[in-house]
């Protein structure tokens, strides 16, 4: 089974999706300087487009996310524990997950959307990479056994 479905079934999307938005909330609460406020004014800008449109946005990327992490956490599954393979492999997990989100931002109807990962799309991969650990959590949340 892959992660899109064991993850994204019905009984558990909706707390997946929900401890996704809080670990992004998370990952820029932790941020700080010139970069991190320049961040978080990014994503206030986002939140804004529309209401809720940060968890939308989570609930419609999370299986092609989830897809794009299947080879990483079968190799994990192989190695005996795929939440320390995808720590272990952080550049090669946000490579992924970036690829995901390269394709969403380059067909963004909202300029808005597609300005906004453009400007910081340089640095992500280091904050995808710092989020990994936090990612793993959530994944290892629902996968157990």
């Amino acid at each position: 089974m892959g992660l899109s479905e064991g993850l994204l079934n019905p009984t558990k999307k909706a707390m997946v999706i929900n401890d996704c938005c809080n670990m992004i909330e998370e990952q820029l609460a932790s941020k700080s300087g010139m970069s991190g406020i320049a961040l978080k004014t990014a994503f206030a800008a986002l939140k804004g487009v529309k209401p809720g449109y940060i968890p939308y946005v989570v609930e419609q990327i999370l299986p092609q996310c989830f897809t794009a992490l299947d080879p990483i956490w079968s190799e994990g599954v192989q190695k005996g524990d795929p939440i320390e393979y995808l720590n272990a492999n952080r550049s090669q997990t946000a490579d992924a997950l970036l690829g995901v989100t390269d394709a969403r931002a380059k067909n963004a109807k909202r300029q808005i959307v597609r300005g906004t990962y453009e400007k910081f799309r340089g640095s992500a991969k280091k904050h995808v990479e710092e989020a990994v650990p936090d990612l793993a959590k959530v994944i290892e949340n629902y996968t157990k056994s």
